[in-house]
């Protein structure tokens, strides 16, 4: 492990109350007394004077100044947090400097700590330093980012299920039943002229497929529960040029954020929001008006909205409730194909009933809403609705076995196929060198989900989402 001392600003930047620096490192304690004046200052005649920090208890604070002795000059008053190794967020020393949130008072300490033998903490190094040095497993540090991400409380209380170690609990459950059922087959290989054939009781099918096959199946079902909760829904709201798409984005996320004039072709660009729905987080794209056009910015435009229907978990189809249905709503429900949507009869307001709109007989509209974005009717129904797509998919039982992320979702279905392979071995009574050779790739695979095997560039990719003082 890199046993420089790093330092990074752990609050957000920008002018506030408190803003705390972060030093990490085995000069930690060494930098901090080289600047740290403890105590108060005479106001007519203060004596600056350096002091010794190795003689302060950890976890504790203490008062004082941060000062540029070389100058003699008082940067800011602050309050100091030590913690000593290995009882610290990283187990080396660690110290916070907790002063005024000022863009150049902070960005002096930051300076002067970095003169003094402190480096700049790259995206997401104090985790993963902890990771390291075995304070917490790779699960637990990605849930870290999940828990500063986290829009909703249920996607809170998913992320801290996983910081506690529960997941990883989890596949240390199922990973000790390889270690046994590995020992097992083992024995059976090395003394098979001692031993009956069924002496491995771990390798019966039903019991297999009851504690293992089936286990490893209900956490890649469940991963669409953890990765909407924490991702969010995505939903583009698609239609031809004027029927009211951004009026209905703003009216969904009750502000203005989509311009809205009367002529059509507005919208050129994407433009993402998200909103709370029943406890998940909506991302609602609003997107060109998809129609025939030879203005090229609009191509783009409508180019990148049937981009963003594809990769949407939904759509909301706006139509103008006043106009018959066209050649170019037609192309636009071919467009959205068989993924879920809801059609929204807008402009409900302007149209007698029944409205002109009529679908032909053909489509399958499974849900549909009038709305008026002008006088804001229509709306929750159309939230009940969209909550209605995904509220089968939410985690409603214990939150501590669901997959966090595609990464861990992408390793246990490997761990899937090879149980398959396994059990369809046990079935067909195939040699035990075989079945061990399956055994000893899901445990490398379960120890990859939580860290115990894990190569460099996986955990520059993981920790480069992290921000820079985490």
């Amino acid at each position: 492990m890199n046993s420089s001392t790093i330092v990074a600003m752990a609050t957000p930047a920008g002018n506030g109350g408190i803003g705390i620096i972060k030093i990490s490192g085995t000069d930690a304690i060494k930098i901090v007394s080289s600047i740290f004046h403890r105590g108060p200052l005479h106001k007519r005649f203060p004596v600056l004077k350096k002091n010794n920090c190795f003689q302060l208890k950890s976890h504790t604070i203490h008062h004082g100044y941060i000062v540029d002795f070389e100058n003699k000059s008082v940067i800011d008053e602050i309050l100091l947090l030590i913690m000593l190794a290995p009882n610290s967020y990283t187990r080396d020393d660690v110290v916070e400097i907790h002063a005024h949130c000022g863009q150049v008072v902070i960005q002096s300490v930051l300076e002067l700590v970095l003169k003094h033998g402190g480096r700049l903490a790259e995206p997401g190094e104090f985790t993963k330093r902890a990771f390291l040095s075995g304070r917490i497993d790779l699960s637990q540090a990605e849930a870290v980012v999940d828990i500063i991400n986290a829009k909703t409380k249920k996607a809170l209380e998913v992320a801290t299920s996983h910081i506690k170690g529960d997941f990883s609990s989890a596949i240390e459950l199922i990973r000790n039943f390889f270690l046994q059922m590995s020992a097992q087959i083992e024995a059976a290989i090395d003394f098979s002229d001692q031993m009956d054939e069924d002496i491995c009781d771990l390798c019966q099918v039903d019991y297999f497929r009851n504690n293992v096959t089936d286990k490893f199946k209900a956490l890649v079902n469940q991963y669409n529960d953890s990765h909407i909760v924490r991702d969010g829904f995505k939903v583009i709201i698609t239609g031809q040029p004027n029927v009211g798409k951004s009026s209905i984005m703003n009216r969904m996320i009750q502000r203005d954020r989509s311009i809205v004039t009367s002529f059509p072709g507005t919208t050129r660009d994407a433009i993402m929001e998200t909103v709370i729905i029943d406890d998940v987080p909506v991302i609602l794209t609003d997107s060109a008006g998809i129609h025939e056009t030879d203005d090229p910015v609009e191509i783009i435009g409508i180019e990148k909205a049937c981009e963003h229907i594809m990769e949407s978990h939904m759509a909301i189809f706006v139509v103008d409730a006043t106009k018959c249905c066209s050649s170019e709503d037609i192309s636009i429900y071919e467009k959205i194909g068989n993924k879920p949507f809801i059609m929204v009869l807008n402009k409900s307001d302007l149209a007698e009933k029944p409205f002109k709109f009529i679908p032909p007989l053909s489509w399958n509209i499974p849900k549909k809403v009038a709305t008026s974005a002008l006088y804001n009717t229509g709306f929750d129904q159309l939230r009940n609705l969209i909550s209605g797509f995904f509220s089968h998919e939410k985690p409603d039982g214990p939150l501590n076995n669901l997959l966090p992320n595609l990464r861990q979702k992408l390793l246990m279905d490997r761990c899937i196929e090879l149980a398959c392979f396994i059990e369809k071995g046990l079935l067909d009574k195939k040699p035990f060198e075989l079945i061990a050779i399956d055994i000893n790739e899901i445990i490398n695979l379960l120890d990859k989900i939580t860290g115990n095997v894990v190569e460099e560039d996986v955990l520059d990719q993981i920790f480069s989402r992290f921000c820079i003082g985490k």
